[in-house]
């Protein structure tokens, strides 16, 4: 018997109780560790910035938290915070796309899947964009797309360093092409940022970074970053053994897995992150290949509008 069979056939032989639970007070204030399944008291795991005091691994954070333990205090600068989805396929599984919406917005106090804004670490200033798996699992949709888009246009014109914190599950189904065609728009908006007026962008990579995502901007930085044993790839495990007919290595689509490969530059425990920014931002503050480059005009075609209109 596999051990998934086991602890299903536990679970049904388990006896609901008869009696209510015997306080509200004590729900929440606990949590179980994904890898090692230690037992966390939330608040004390929160202090330390949800890395388990077991066996070290990095649970998920919300894009709050992260703001908290990478900006200076009191200079976060949010930027686009009122711009919300709509449902441009009247898409409908088991719940409509706007009772969805409706449900995360109300669970996270967020409009869409990433907070936008500027800020400082240590004192330099970043544009900086990070997305919350907790908003139906960081998809990609228009909004999220259009939000990253800006805030790239704004570093560019600003002259700032762009730091995306990346958690997704890839893009919504939910918006079909709408959300797939947000790659090309942020790749190209990053093109003008790096290659045109020669600016940095670090990519920093949280389990799990996956699907279109992974295929676009989350690969696309100068310095990619990423969190130990960070799950990271396009396709599914799965999809992937069934496709080549092969039994991947264990530690297949992991942060470990891709550094040995070289895919990406470092991996960051969470509590040195704000430590290895500030390091990398000084070095390219006085790097003497800076150099300005040249901001092409061009047409902003951003939404989906706006291309509508100029056909």
């Amino acid at each position: 018997m596999s051990i998934l069979a086991w602890i299903e056939e536990k679970r049904k032989q388990k006896v609901k109780p008869t009696q209510p639970t015997t306080s509200n007070s004590s729900q929440g204030l606990w949590t179980r560790c994904d890898s090692c399944g230690i037992i966390l008291y939330i608040k004390h795991l929160k202090e330390n910035q949800r890395v388990c005091f077991g066996c070290g691994y990095h649970l998920q954070m919300n894009s709050n938290e992260r703001i908290e333990n990478l900006i200076d205090s009191n200079t976060w600068r949010p930027l686009y915070e009122t711009l919300s989805p709509c449902d441009p396929l009247t898409f409908k599984d088991q719940k409509a796309y706007p009772e969805r919406l409706k449900e995360a917005q109300e669970r996270t106090g967020l409009q869409d899947a990433i907070q936008t804004g500027t800020g400082l670490i240590d004192g330099i200033p970043v544009a900086l964009g990070v997305m919350d798996f907790h908003f139906m699992g960081g998809s990609m949709g228009s909004v999220v797309g259009e939000k990253i888009t800006r805030l790239i246009e704004y570093a560019t014109k600003k002259g700032l360093t762009l730091i995306l914190i990346c958690a997704s599950g890839g893009a919504r189904m939910q918006e079909g092409i709408l959300s797939l065609m947000q790659m090309a728009k942020i790749s190209a908006a990053l093109h003008v940022h790096q290659s045109c007026a020669n600016l940095l962008y670090i990519s920093v990579l949280t389990s799990p970074t996956t699907g279109g995502v992974t295929a676009s901007f989350a690969m696309l930085g100068d310095l990619i970053f990423a969190e130990p044993k960070a799950l990271i790839g396009f396709a599914g495990r799965r999809v992937i053994e069934q496709t080549l007919q092969e039994q991947l290595p264990d530690n297949f689509q992991t942060a470990e897995y891709l550094l040995h490969h070289g895919l990406i530059d470092l991996i960051v425990s969470r509590s040195f992150l704000k430590q290895a920014l500030s390091e990398t931002l000084n070095f390219y503050k006085d790097a003497p290949y800076k150099q300005s480059g040249f901001i092409p005009e061009r047409l902003n075609l951003s939404t989906s509008d706006e291309i509508l209109a100029a056909k």
